[in-house]
Order: C-alpha cells, then sequence, then structure tokens
C-alpha cells in the first residue's frame, strides 16, 4: 500500500478529514469545531482532550462589506488558481497517495487524540535530532503542530519537507490548511492548487480552495472550486453547503437555496446555514 507517510499508524496520517476511505461523504463522523461540543462524547482523561483536528469548516464566513472585502477581491482570481513555484515544476510522485487514501489518512488522524499528536511530535523530534534532514520526520512534525494548532510552528517544517516532497500532494494539501488557519489565504490557495496540479481528482483540495477563495471574498470563483468538488462528489455535503452560502453572497437565491436544501438532506448540521442563507443574503451582506 502506498504511503506519504511513517509506518506508526495503520490508516496514516495527515491533516483533516472531509470525507470517508470510500471516497463518499458521510458527514456525520466529521464535527466541526462548533459541532464538536454536543457530538462528541466528553473525555475521560486529560490526556484524552485533544483539540480537535484542524478544521476548515470552523473557519467562519465573511461578509463582503468595507475596504478590507474589496481589496481580497481585487487579487485575481488567475493568481489564486496558480500552483506555487515548487508545484509548478513538479513531477507528481509515483508513490503519493490516491485522492480515495489521502481521504482516509486525514479521516484517520482526525480520530487521533492530544496524546497521540504529541507522540506524533516526539517520534519526528527524535527522528529529526539525528537526521535533521528528513523530509519526512519534518511533514510528520508539522502535521502534528497543526493538530496541536501550533499553526506558526507547523509552517517551517512544511516547507522543510517541500525541498525532497515537491511532487508529493498531501505536503500542498497540509500546508494550505495550515495557512488557511494562519489567514494566509492567497498561500493557501496557491498550495491547495499544487495539490490538484499533481493530484487532479482531489475533491478535498478543490474545497479547499474554495474556502481560501471564500475567505478572500470572491465567493464566484469559489462556486467555481465548489462544484469541481462536487463533480467528484455529488454527495459531498460541505461543498453543497459553502457553495449554497456563496450562491447567496451575488444574489444567486434560488441556487443557494437548492444546494442548501440538498446539504441539509446530508448533514442535518447545514440546516443552519439554510435557515440563514437560503431565504435572503441579509447575512451574508453583514445583516443581523
Amino acid at each position: 500500500m502506498k504511503s506519504s507517510s511513517t509506518t506508526y499508524l495503520p490508516a496514516a496520517l495527515a491533516v483533516l478529514a472531509l470525507a470517508t476511505s470510500c471516497a463518499s461523504t458521510t458527514e456525520a463522523d466529521r464535527p466541526t469545531a462548533a459541532r464538536a461540543a454536543t457530538n462528541r462524547s466528553a473525555p475521560t482523561t486529560a490526556a484524552a482532550a485533544a483539540p480537535a483536528a484542524t478544521d476548515i469548516t470552523a473557519l467562519p464566513t465573511p461578509s463582503p462589506a468595507g475596504a478590507d472585502s474589496a481589496r481580497a477581491a481585487a487579487v485575481p482570481v488567475e493568481a489564486l488558481d496558480a500552483p506555487t513555484a515548487e508545484a509548478a515544476t513538479a513531477v507528481a510522485d509515483p508513490d503519493a497517495l490516491s485522492a480515495a487514501a489521502a481521504s482516509a489518512e486525514r479521516a484517520a488522524e482526525r480520530k487521533m487524540s492530544a496524546t497521540d499528536y504529541r507522540y506524533q511530535l516526539a517520534r519526528a523530534n527524535l527522528v529529526l535530532k539525528t537526521n535533521p534532514k528528513d523530509a519526512r520526520a519534518h511533514f510528520e512534525r508539522a502535521r502534528a503542530y497543526s493538530n496541536l494548532k501550533n499553526y506558526k510552528e507547523a509552517k517551517p517544517d512544511y516547507v522543510a519537507a517541500l525541498r525532497t516532497m515537491r511532487g508529493n500532494p498531501d505536503v500542498y494539501y497540509n500546508k494550505g490548511v495550515n495557512e488557511l488557519m494562519l489567514r494566509e489565504y492567497k498561500s493557501a490557495a496557491n498550495d491547495f492548487s499544487g495539490t490538484v496540479k499533481l493530484r487532479p481528482d482531489d475533491k478535498e483540495a478543490y474545497f479547499g480552495r474554495g474556502v481560501a477563495k471564500m475567505q478572500m471574498y470572491q465567493y464566484k470563483a469559489a462556486v467555481s472550486d465548489f462544484s469541481r468538488a462536487l463533480a467528484l462528489d455529488s454527495l459531498y455535503a460541505d461543498a453543497l453547503e459553502y457553495r449554497g452560502i456563496s450562491y447567496a453572497s451575488f444574489d444567486k437565491l434560488k441556487e443557494a437555496r437548492k444546494d442548501l436544501e440538498k446539504a441539509a438532506r446530508l448533514n442535518p448540521e447545514a440546516e443552519k446555514s439554510l435557515r440563514r442563507y437560503g431565504k435572503s443574503n441579509s447575512m451574508v451582506r453583514g445583516g443581523k
């Protein structure tokens, strides 16, 4: 079995799960940070009290009003769809995970505890102590830092990993997620673009790039990415929900409601977005 990470966990590791191992979306087991409070059982020990694995759906939906939105929307879409310089000249690693396997790997990592993340971190540190240039150890440590919400500490490890893993789409994907959490949205979009250049059927990378574009108020461009994710998985509830929100932001209310209703049927938590955005775009534009 191909794997982009070390052999410690049977399902392997990566940041952020938005799908199951069979690559068809089942949203019930993917709580966001807000959903975690009601959907997860209370931990019985301090060690079990893991921070939720990095989840880009926990990012707030921006309100396109004011100077910040105008500046963000001025970024050309072509600049967001361009892969990073490393990815642009890279050849896809033949041993990289398939899109389905990468999705399963992300799901496995999401289920880890804080103790697991710290063990992952300690193990990577041990390898790097004797081999400071070990790219896979840098990648493992970066993911551990990200899942422990130490996003700034993760950043240099992703850069180090890419020095010798330029053809691995998972490094770009995880680096993109980390950049979303640091609010480095253009960089995140470029890294997700690197993922889809190397692995064109990665629906979660299209979703991530769509989220980055939403955060930059590029709602129409975001619709395109969510649509590409849905072309790969028509039951991708998060993509339906976020595409619906994006449609609502530029007055495509019929399309918005259709997406949000379907998303709510697939994932009851999307009912909140349906109530908020399915009738009017006033909330998207900053209304109460």
